[in-house]
């Protein structure tokens, strides 16, 4: 039997609602409402709550705020997510899962204020190397079979083959084998583009030595790159997404709406 982790809360009731929206993380040994006041007990100490000016401090401990939400609109499409708006007077971390993917995210600071809403993009961590998967590789590009591999990690490619406008240093070259070409595997990252056509030098050098790089084993392998995973996020991929949002603001903040542009996927 695996091993089970639990987790204590102290939940709110609303009349409202007729139900529970809300956890806490402290955990007092008593409560009681007084006189329009919220009391609680811990360790012997008596506490009067919402009345001190750092917010999510309880019993000397701070903590932050978080928030739950799924978006399903078209339950039955596949969708992309591509961004986060947020109708408040401040910003949020946000991590986004899917049922395809789990690796989406926005950090606090990426936010740009437009028209009164906070909005960023979604970035997706990936993965190095990539998996296997259509998912991770929708970001993968090809650039051609190459001429010559010296070295392991100089990669040459025939003149008319333009690898100076597509490729940039810091992106993850990988190659494929006749006769599949379906198993693409980390070649390694590049480190320098080389063109000059005119004296007939069209080549890459990459670090083969990063960890999950494949020595090449042909000359004329075909050769695909993925830019920086953060960088070129194109969002997260599935048919809902789970999304938490973490603030860790101590002063009073609203929240008053959340927004996702969402597209549908054609594979």
């Amino acid at each position: 039997m695996s091993d089970v982790t639990f987790k204590n809360y102290t939940l709110s009731y609303s009349e409202g609602v007729q139900g529970f929206p809300s956890f806490y993380s402290y955990h007092p040994d008593w409560m009681i409402g007084m006189n329009n006041y919220f009391y609680t007990f811990k360790g012997g100490n008596l506490y009067r709550h919402n009345k001190n000016s750092v917010r999510n401090n309880f019993y000397g401990q701070q903590y932050n705020t978080t928030m739950q939400f799924i978006f399903n609109d078209g339950v039955v499409d596949n969708k992309l997510f591509k961004t986060i708006a947020l109708q408040g007077d401040d910003t949020w971390a946000a991590t986004l899962a899917t049922d395809i993917q789990n690796s989406g995210f926005i950090e606090a600071d990426w936010f740009e204020k437009k028209e009164q809403a906070y909005f960023a993009f979604v970035r997706n961590s990936g993965t190095v190397p990539a998996g296997l998967d259509e998912y991770a590789l929708r970001s993968l590009n090809g650039i051609g079979r190459s001429t010559e591999v010296n070295s392991g990690n100089e990669l040459v490619f025939d003149l008319s083959i333009n690898i100076k406008n597509i490729l940039s240093i810091g992106d993850m070259v990988y190659f494929a084998l006749p006769p599949s070409y379906n198993t693409p595997q980390l070649a390694g990252q590049v480190t320098q583009v080389n063109v000059d056509l005119l004296n007939g030098i069209n080549n890459i050098v990459i670090d083969n030595t990063i960890t999950g790089a494949v020595p090449i084993s042909i000359q004329d392998a075909y050769f695909l790159f993925i830019k920086n995973a953060v960088a070129e996020s194109h969002g997260v991929l599935g048919h809902y997404c789970v999304v938490d949002i973490t603030n860790t603001n101590t002063n009073k903040i609203n929240l008053f709406g959340v927004q996702s542009e969402v597209m549908k996927s054609f594979p």
